[in-house]
């Protein structure tokens, strides 16, 4: 599951960290550095599901 949730991440960086924190704080941010730049977004995300 981990895995897609990766993938989902590196695709779409606010969907991944959606199905692992959902509405959060961590959600919202991930949404400002994806506008902000595609990469910072990617990172984050893959570091949020790294974490957990």
């Amino acid at each position: 599951m981990d895995l897609l949730k990766v993938l989902l991440a590196i695709l779409l960086p606010p969907l991944g960290v959606f199905l692992q924190v959902g509405f959060g704080g961590q959600f919202w941010l991930n949404i400002l550095l994806t506008l902000l730049g595609y990469i910072p977004g990617i990172v984050h995300a893959v570091w949020v599901i790294a974490k957990r």
